[in-house]
C-alpha cells in the first residue's frame, strides 16, 4: 500500500481548478491534481507542499491549505496500484505554474472538469472536494485498472493528517 497526497489548487476567483497531465510513471496521460508519496519522516503537508512545489513549481500556503479527507484506491488485480491518499484543496500559494518532467498543468472549469481525461473515479468526489466537503471514500478498480467496480463515500468530519 502506498500512502501519498493528491492535491488540488483552486483560484476562486475565476471559479478554476489547476490540473496537469501526467507525462510519466503512474497514470500517465491522465490529468489529475498534484501530489505524490509521503516519504519517510513527512507529515501528509509536507509531502503534498513538496509535490506541488516538484510537480508545477508553485509554493503553498499552509493557510490556505485545507485536508478534506482521505481516499483508499484498490487495485485487485494489481496490489502494487493501492494507494491510500490524502486529499488537500489549496487556495493560496505563490508562483506561476510551470511544466516540468512529469507534470503539464493548465487551468480547467471547477464547473466542467473534463472527467473524460482523468481517472474513472473523479466524478464521484472530485466535486464534492471543490465544495470544500470533507469526506472518505475507497474505490476498488476492475481487471482493466481503469473501470471503477465498486466505491463508497461517507462525508466527515476531518479525521486530520
Amino acid at each position: 500500500m502506498k500512502h501519498a497526497t493528491l492535491c488540488f489548487v483552486v483560484d476562486r476567483s475565476t471559479n478554476r481548478v489547476l490540473l496537469g497531465r501526467k507525462k510519466r510513471g503512474f497514470g500517465a496521460g491522465k490529468l489529475n491534481g498534484f501530489g505524490g508519496k509521503i516519504d519517510r519522516g513527512e507529515t501528509a503537508v509536507d509531502a503534498v507542499v513538496r509535490e506541488v512545489r516538484e510537480e508545477c513549481g508553485l509554493v503553498l500556503s499552509t493557510e490556505g491549505l485545507v485536508h478534506l479527507g482521505a481516499i483508499r484506491f484498490d487495485f485487485p488485480w494489481n496490489r502494487s496500484f493501492d494507494h491510500d491518499v490524502r486529499v488537500f484543496l489549496a487556495t493560496a500559494w505563490t508562483g506561476v505554474p510551470q511544466e516540468t518532467e512529469e507534470m503539464s498543468p493548465f487551468w480547467a472549469s471547477c464547473a466542467a472538469p473534463p472527467f473524460e481525461q482523468m481517472w474513472a473515479d473523479d466524478r464521484y468526489w472530485l466535486p464534492i472536494a471543490l465544495s470544500m466537503t470533507q469526506f472518505t471514500a475507497r474505490f476498488s478498480f476492475a481487471q482493466d485498472n481503469e473501470t471503477v467496480a465498486t466505491w463508497w463515500m461517507q462525508l466527515t468530519p476531518d479525521d486530520g493528517c
